[in-house]
């Protein structure tokens, strides 16, 4: 078996990191794509590699040298007008070799766990698609598939429908094709597209119409929760460098520097950031819904009029009411206007205190393993502190820690004779 790999492109979405070379030699980790693929490729018995240049080929070649040779020949074939064509003309330029042997497509802007590549090569579809199941981040072709796994559509990003979003899977861009599929059915077909079509085209659009006269020719191969990525720009590198982490401890430093978007991670389970199991209600989502339109295209009110309506629903006073863009906002702008010592429950969220000075937080620590406390405790503690502000969360991040409303209450009053600000 061999495998075509296509690295003609150049690119641009990734802009200064593919100024000098093409997608393949970008570095995700400390190794760069081509390496990794090249290493999966030799260690899964591959005897030859095809490898189809044109943007940077000097350098992608030159890198290449003679480091694989003991594992498999590589044969390099350029495309001289890369920057006039998509890579339906790239795997035409590579036609020939398909009819050779058996052959693994790959794109080279892929990154996928090894297990991933070994799924193409031992299944025994002789034809297949390797396929994941479509996610909210997944861009590009799509298809669907029936009960015995047999591409019935292929859709691109402009026929793609929200609505048909769940019978959607999304297409690896990694692909197994006997060369007697390729000599009688994609070749012939592959020529007559660019005939009528031209060169800027993609190669899946060829499948898309042998599936429709024939859906049995290529199966697709669900990868279940097998890792991969495709990397397109700057974001997408990011992502795949935190899927990819070196080692559990470089990946969780990795997704702590996000500060939430793990929309994006569907398999991750997020116990760190603060979720409302009651919001939103039902009602409000239909609500939303149902006005999506006007909420989006709509120009929003002013800080006055949010002001006015959230003292509605809460029964306060306008002038009492501030709306801001989340807490992280409203913290920051009221602790800028805070003055003197602060008493603070250790441990918190941490937007509090990283927003004022350390010589100026006193902190209590509660002296147990729940972290719990009562209104009674923080009175004992900070009774004799020269505090001229206290800071209660209540219910408590991330210790969880609840105060009944009569005990903040006095807690208030206690505030109150003391001339301490509070803030709840």
């Amino acid at each position: 078996m061999q495998a075509i790999i296509l690295a003609a492109g150049m690119g641009r979405r990734l802009g200064e990191m593919t100024k000098e070379n093409t997608k393949c030699m970008l570095s995700i980790n400390g190794k760069r794509l081509i390496d990794k693929t090249l290493e999966q490729l030799a260690n899964n018995g591959i005897q030859k590699v095809i490898i189809v240049v044109g943007y940077s080929a000097k350098n992608l070649i030159e890198h290449i040298g003679n480091r694989y040779e003991k594992f498999f020949d590589i044969e390099f074939i350029n495309n001289p007008i890369f920057d006039k064509t998509n890579n339906i003309y790239s795997l035409a330029l590579a036609k020939e070799k398909m009819i050779e042997d058996d052959t693994i497509l790959l794109e080279s802007d892929l990154i996928y766990e090894e297990s991933v590549l070994q799924m193409a090569i031992e299944s025994p579809y002789p034809n297949l698609a390797l396929v994941s199941k479509w996610e909210s981040w997944m861009d590009g072709t799509v298809v669907q598939i029936d009960d015995q796994y047999n591409i019935i559509n292929f859709i691109n990003k402009k026929a793609f429908s929200y609505r048909d979003a769940e019978t959607y899977y999304k297409t690896v861009n990694i692909y197994k094709f006997s060369k007697e599929f390729a000599k009688q059915k994609y070749i012939p077909f592959l020529n007559a597209y660019c005939e009528a079509q031209g060169n800027n085209e993609y190669y899946e659009q060829v499948l898309r119409v042998i599936a429709f006269l024939n859906s049995q020719d290529v199966k697709a191969l669900p990868i279940g929760n097998k890792k991969w990525y495709e990397i397109d720009d700057i974001q997408d590198k990011d992502i795949a460098e935190t899927i990819f982490a070196n080692n559990d401890d470089e990946q969780l430093a990795k997704m702590n520097k996000r500060y939430g978007g793990y929309w994006r991670f569907p398999q991750l389970l997020d116990y760190c950031y603060l979720v409302n199991p009651y919001f939103p209600p039902k009602r409000m989502l239909e609500e939303m819904r149902a006005n999506f339109d006007t909420l989006l295209t709509e120009y929003p009110s002013g800080m006055g009029v949010n002001s006015l309506l959230a003292g509605k629903y809460f029964g306060i006073k306008q002038e009492y009411t501030v709306v801001g863009n989340g807490a992280a906002e409203l913290i920051k702008s009221l602790l800028e206007r805070n003055i003197g010592k602060i008493g603070i429950v250790l441990p918190t969220f941490e937007e509090y205190p990283n927003r004022y000075s350390k010589a100026d937080i006193i902190a209590f620590v509660p002296d147990n393993k729940d972290c719990a406390y009562n209104s009674s405790d923080l009175i004992k503690f900070y009774d004799n502190k020269s505090i001229k502000t206290l800071l209660l969360i209540n219910p408590d991040n991330p210790s969880g820690n609840f105060i009944p409303k009569k005990k903040v209450l006095e807690l208030a009053e206690w505030t109150k004779n003391k001339g301490i600000k509070f803030i709840v």
